[in-house]
């Protein structure tokens, strides 16, 4: 029987450890490329602003203003602190990070994918549980194949 491997994927996460250094914390924008790279929304090398511009920006709506932002509020802060956007690239990457499993929206509002438990405008709950429940399933999922192959060696 042949299966379809990429049929199967439920989901990709990507997260690196990055090194941080000194550098990277000097400037608001290096740290935000910093993060953009280790959540995976950038791959090494890569130029492009918008990812990190977004990024940016719901990182300033969370964690600094505590508010959930309309795609106007983006598009101003944006514009404001990056270069100029356009609504469609800006929709096409909040697609792409809802894709991704790293923000929700609600009601035209958007933020970061709030933790099972604790303050959502809280940095360090939000990130220590950003991909928890992905995976615990991913683990359960690895158990119960080992189990299968155990099984079968017997």
């Amino acid at each position: 029987m042949k299966i379809n491997e990429s049929e199967l994927i439920q989901k990709e996460i990507t997260l690196r450890n990055v090194r941080l250094t000194s550098e990277v914390l000097e400037t608001r924008r290096s740290s935000i490329r910093w993060l953009a790279l280790s959540l995976g929304l950038l791959n090494p090398g890569e130029s492009r602003l918008s990812a990190v511009a977004i990024l940016d920006a719901l990182v300033y709506f969370q964690f600094v203003k505590k508010a959930d932002p309309e795609v106007k509020e983006l598009i101003e802060y944006i514009n404001r602190n990056w270069e100029a956007i356009n609504e469609k690239t800006l929709r096409y990457h909040l697609l792409r990070m809802k894709k991704m499993g790293l923000i929700e929206n609600s009601q035209g509002r958007f933020y970061f994918k709030p933790p099972s438990v604790g303050d959502r405008y809280d940095a360090a709950v939000w990130s220590l549980n950003l991909f928890q429940s992905d995976y615990k399933e991913i683990a359960q999922k690895i158990e119960e194949v080992i189990k299968a192959i155990r099984s079968r060696s017997q």
